[in-house]
């Protein structure tokens, strides 16, 4: 995972590390910032998520997910849920649920999409696999 290898800050947050995203290609889109928890491949959780901040998915999660923040699913995330957030990056893995972002949703090779979007930006790479609605409206 490229972020991973850029390195972990200093501080830990809530007993989670902080990651700094990197940029490439893939993330010109995404401004270097850190972290405020990471829930890493091989986890898994069932329930309900509110967060500040940015928040990465790379395990299986399941339930609702809420936050004025940025929410970013990695590849091999496995994401069953109904989300409201700011911002949406789906960068791979399966997201099933329905998605309402205050600003913007971002779906990146080689996500898979199913259930219905709603922002006032949207964003598709050329090649995700996507079913449902998508509706570009202000909130």
């Amino acid at each position: 995972m490229r972020e991973l290898r850029r390195g972990l800050l200093g501080r830990a947050l809530h007993g989670i590390a902080p990651v700094l995203m990197g940029s490439s290609m893939a993330d010109s889109a995404i401004p270097s910032v850190e972290l405020t928890a990471l829930l890493g491949r091989g986890t898994r959780f069932d329930g309900k998520l509110q967060f500040e901040g940015r928040v990465r998915i790379d395990g299986v999660f399941r339930g609702e997910i809420q936050s004025e923040g940025v929410l970013v699913v990695g590849e091999g995330a496995s994401v069953q849920a109904e989300i409201s957030v700011s911002t949406l990056i789906v960068k791979g893995g399966t997201l099933k649920g329905n998605v309402h972002a205050r600003e913007a949703i971002e779906l990146y090779v080689p996500a898979q999409v199913t259930g219905n979007l709603r922002a006032p930006q949207i964003f598709m790479d050329k090649g995700v696999q996507f079913t449902g609605e998508c509706v570009i409206a202000n909130p």
